[in-house]
Order: C-alpha cells, then sequence, then structure tokens
C-alpha cells in the first residue's frame, strides 16, 4: 500500500484531533509554570526558558526528520525512515495530485480518519513536552546553550526512535511500523513508556552526570512561588485530555472511556499523595496536592484505554502513595533530581504501565485481561519487556550524550553563575523588579542627575 493514503476526512474526528493538539500544547507552558514556581526566585525565567525553547527546537526537527524517524517505515526495528516525509513532504498535498486544490476535500492526505497535517501537528506536542519534561531534574545548574544542545541531540537519538517503537501502528502511516506496537503488543496508550520513563531515566542520567547543586541537600531549596505550582498543575490537568483521549485519533467511545479515567486516576493519586504526606509529615500540602496530580495523570497515561473506573482508582491510589515516597530516593542514593522528575515520571510511568497487567479488563476499550480479571501474567511480562526496553536505551543513550556534552562545551554553569542565579547569568534578565514596588531611585541602583548635590 502507498503511504499516504489519500481519501475524505471525517469532520468530527478532525475536529476533535485539532482541540486535542492545542490541548497538548497547552501543557508545555503548564509545565513551564509548575516547575517555574517550584525553584528559587533567581532560577524561575531559566526554568520556564528550557520548556518554552523546547517548544522551538522540537518543532523545527520534527519538520524536517523527527516526524519521519518515527512514522516512516521501519528500518532494522530501530527507527522509521528518516527520507520517507522529510522535511514533511507528501504531507499537504499526497503525491500525484495536480489538482488536489479543486477536489480537496475528498483528496486529503489521511491517517486513520484524519487529514495527515492534524496527525503530525497532534504527535508533535508529545515530542516537545517529553523533551521538556527533563529540564525539572537539573534545575538551577545546567546552561542555556547546553540545554538546547542536549534537546535537540536527546529527541533525535533517544525520541524519535523510541516513540517509533511504540506510537507506528502499522498501516497507519507506513507498512511496517514500531516493534513495540506491533510484535511485542505491550499496551502504552499515550506514552506511559515513551514520553513518561524515557524523561524520567533521562532526568536521572543528566542529574548525575550534572552532579548535585551547591549545598544540597543540606541547604533547603523552597518553591519560591506555590501558585505558580498549582496554577501549572491545573494547565497539565486540562491539558492531558488531550493527551490521552486525544490518543484515540478519533472522537469516538474510546476518547470518552479515556477522558473519563484519566479524571478518576488523577483525582484518587492526588489524594493517596496528600494521604502519605498528612501520616508522614503532619501536613497535606499545596505542593503535595500538585504532585500528587501529575503523578496520576502520568501513571494513568499508559492504561486509559485498558481499565475501568475501578482499575483506574487503583492505578491512581498505587502511584499516587509511591511516587510521594519515591521522591525521596534522591536522598538515600544521593541524586540531585532537583523537581523529582524520577520520582514522579519514572516511577509514575512504571507503576501505570506494569499495572495495566495486573488491572486490564476486557470491558474498557482495548479489550485485554490482566492478572486480576483472569488473564494471567501474560501481560504483564509483555508490559514489563516493554518498559525496561525503553528504560535500558534511554539509560545508555543518554549517558552518551550528557558525557559528550560535558567534556565539549560543558554541561554546568560556572559557579558564579549558579550563584546569582541563571536568570541574571544566562539571561541578563530578573523575574521580579522589587525595586519599582515601593523602591526608590537609589534602591534601584540609579540617582537621577538633579538630586546629586555638589560636594
Amino acid at each position: 500500500m502507498a503511504f499516504p493514503v489519500i481519501g475524505a476526512p471525517d469532520a468530527g474526528d478532525t475536529a476533535w484531533m485539532l482541540t486535542s493538539s492545542a490541548l497538548v500544547l497547552l501543557m508545555t507552558p503548564g509545565l513551564a509554570f509548575f516547575y517555574g514556581g517550584m525553584v528559587r526566585s533567581k532560577n524561575v525565567l531559566n526554568m520556564i526558558m528550557m520548556s518554552i525553547s523546547a517548544m522551538g527546537l522540537v518543532s523545527i526537527l520534527w519538520a524536517l526528520y523527527g516526524f519521519s524517524m518515527t512514522f516512516g517505515n521501519d528500518k532494522g526495528n530501530l527507527f522509521g525512515d528518516p527520507g520517507q516525509y522529510f522535511g514533511l513532504k507528501q504531507i499537504f498535498g499526497g503525491a500525484d495530485q495536480s489538482n488536489v486544490l479543486a477536489d480537496v476535500e475528498t483528496a486529503v492526505p489521511l491517517a486513520g480518519t484524519i487529514p495527515l497535517p492534524v496527525f503530525v501537528a497532534f504527535q508533535l506536542m508529545f515530542a516537545i513536552i517529553t523533551v521538556a519534561l527533563i529540564s525539572g531534574a537539573v534545575a538551577d545548574r545546567l546552561k542555556f546553550g547546553s540545554w538546547l544542545l542536549f534537546a535537540g541531540i536527546w529527541a533525535t537519538v533517544v525520541y524519535f526512535p523510541v516513540a517509533h517503537w511504540v506510537f507506528a501502528f502499522d498501516g497507519i502511516t507506513a507498512e511496517q511500523g514500531g516493534w513495540i506496537a506491533n510484535n511485542l503488543k505491550a499496551i502504552d496508550f499515550a506514552g506511559g513508556t515513551a514520553v513518561h520513563i524515557n524523561a524520567g531515566v533521562a532526568g536521572l542520567v543528566l542529574a548525575v552526570v550534572l552532579g548535585k547543586r551547591k549545598g544540597w541537600p543540606k541547604t533547603p531549596f523552597r518553591p519560591h512561588n506555590l501558585p505558580f505550582v498549582m496554577l501549572g498543575a491545573g494547565l497539565l490537568w486540562f491539558g492531558w485530555y488531550g493527551f490521552n483521549a486525544g490518543s484515540a485519533v478519533g472522537a469516538t467511545a474510546t476518547a470518552g472511556a479515556t477522558f473519563l479515567t484519566t479524571t478518576i486516576a488523577t483525582a484518587t493519586a492526588m489524594l493517596a499523595w496528600l494521604l502519605v504526606e498528612k501520616f508522614r509529615d503532619g501536613h497535606p500540602t499545596s505542593l503535595g496536592a500538585a504532585s500528587g496530580i501529575v503523578a496520576g495523570l502520568v501513571a494513568i497515561t499508559p492504561a486509559c484505554s485498558s481499565v475501568n473506573a475501578v482499575g483506574a482508582i487503583a492505578i491512581g491510589a498505587v502511584a499516587g502513595a509511591l511516587c510521594a515516597l519515591a521522591v525521596g530516593l534522591k536522598f538515600r542514593f544521593g541524586f540531585d533530581d532537583s523537581l523529582d522528575v524520577v520520582g514522579v515520571h519514572l516511577v509514575g510511568g512504571l507503576v501505570g504501565t506494569l499495572m495495566v497487567g495486573l488491572v486490564a479488563t476486557e470491558e474498557a476499550p482495548a479489550a485485554v485481561k490482566g492478572l486480576f480479571y483472569g488473564g494471567g501474567i501474560e501481560q504483564l511480562k509483555l508490559q514489563a519487556v516493554g518498559a525496561f526496553a525503553v528504560l535500558a536505551y534511554s539509560l545508555v543513550a543518554t549517558t552518551v550524550i550528557a558525557y559528550i556534552i560535558k567534556f565539549t562545551i560543558g554541561l554546568r554553569a560556572d559557579e558564579e553563575g549558579e550563584s546569582v542565579g541563571l536568570d541574571e547569568s544566562e539571561h541578563a534578565e530578573t523575574a521580579y523588579d522589587f525595586a519599582a514596588v515601593g523602591g526608590t531611585a537609589r534602591s534601584a541602583g540609579s540617582v537621577p542627575s538633579s538630586l546629586v548635590k555638589e560636594a
């Protein structure tokens, strides 16, 4: 079969997928606020910039070769053909259509029932936020130029191939897709492996290679703006409906089911995290609520199409509790994961991916039975192979990339830059102009010449 297939798109599916694409893009600014509020005030702009810059960089790489590497014909079970859709050729008008504009409604390149450009845009948003997620592990100390170089190489060498394994199904944009989706048949509906385990491992590696922040763990690194954190968590929850329900690639019953299980699991995880905080620390916190929301969203992502309401509650409860406990692992093992990317995304991604093998049920859209529903351990085995294959590849590849950059242009900001803050040292800006509020000309560092008295 020639790709892309030419035909007439479904209007309802197309409208939903355009909406979902916008929702997923909104998640990256949401992540920027979530991370930005968690760092000290002298690093908030740098933190936000790492997410926003991913939107620019990854978009260009995706247009040139990223989509083709992800959704082109499989090459050796490694990645898609980089030349098949290079520069997004064949995406807008298909092949050999000299009069495509004369009959644009019935001669459109398709991915399933939607126009192929819409599918390209939707999947781009996944690539953007996966790269941006990594930045939370390296807050306060990574040079911005090194971040951009790392992000571009990592997207090319790690994300595009892994997304091909997980998301490229046979017969959609290519004759032969990725091995996890088509040969292993592990269930990862919206990216527990390709997005969260992948980014979580990368964050761990980068944090270890960079080293600890000066003063960590004895010096407290308190969030400077908890309302930012809560705003970011709310935007992430809102945008995640595009992430999960949008992965149905249509306005279908599957989209409705995943929308519901996403809500249930997220609500449960938030309460579970707060419960752990109450028993462990004596107080449930707003930071805990925000973190629990993200943990639940992460964990239900791979499983949202394969569980019912009870399964969603189970996944949310386990993820909320385990992630709340897992954020303490960095103190036990001595790796400075600044904003808990490992504890939330790696652990949450593993929980959701593996629990498919336990609580999946035939009544859900994926129609697979997990261990607790009489399906035996076969699906759990498949889930484990998929999860740990991605983990191992990301671990090795990210380590190589990180050390190459470290020993060439360098990864870490200098000691003075870290001390004054990356907002000033990397961007020559400050997030908050305190002198402008209740300050004076003298406190702002400048005195009008008319007020200077002669000696």
